[in-house]
């Protein structure tokens, strides 16, 4: 069984993007709490996920790389909105962090993941990592396309 670990975190505006990132469109399938089930192209590619229930910063993963051609149909089925983002890798120590730059309705959203081996998993923070945000579930991208941060009180 796959299993995702990783915490979420807040990007202060200090950090700057290192290239040119890759675009990203995400729909869901299914968003029920029991598990979600989403469709992205991700550069070229296309991607089938499904996610079981969040227990603490762990759960269920599986993912799988469909045709593009495939992910573009699966979008046509989705939730509405789409979600759009674009997504820049940084190594930082031993451990890959994924910021997601995100654009439309959650513009101004700009959010760090890291996976982790496991819960108790240390890592260094990067001088840009700003507030955690791992069980705050209007961070969940699935919660975004429902109430996107644009929506939020300040």
């Amino acid at each position: 069984m796959a299993k995702e670990i990783e915490r979420k975190f807040l990007v202060q505006a200090s950090w700057q993007p290192q290239d040119e990132g890759i675009k990203i469109a995400q729909g869901y399938l299914s968003t029920v709490p029991e598990r979600t089930v989403r469709v992205r192209i991700k550069g070229d590619k296309g991607y089938l996920t499904i996610k079981g229930k969040n227990q603490g910063i762990s759960r269920t993963e599986f993912e799988y790389e469909i045709p593009r051609s495939d992910a573009e149909e699966l979008l046509k089925l989705a939730e509405q909105p789409i979600l759009s983002k674009t997504r820049y890798l940084e190594q930082h120590g031993n451990r890959l962090w994924e910021i997601d730059v995100f654009a439309g309705e959650n513009q101004g959203l700009v959010v760090a993941e890291v996976e982790l081996p496991d819960e108790q998993a240390e890592f260094s923070r990067p001088d840009w990592l700003g507030q955690e945000v791992s069980g705050d579930v209007r961070y969940y991208n699935a919660n975004l396309i429902k109430k996107p941060f644009s929506l939020w009180k300040k």
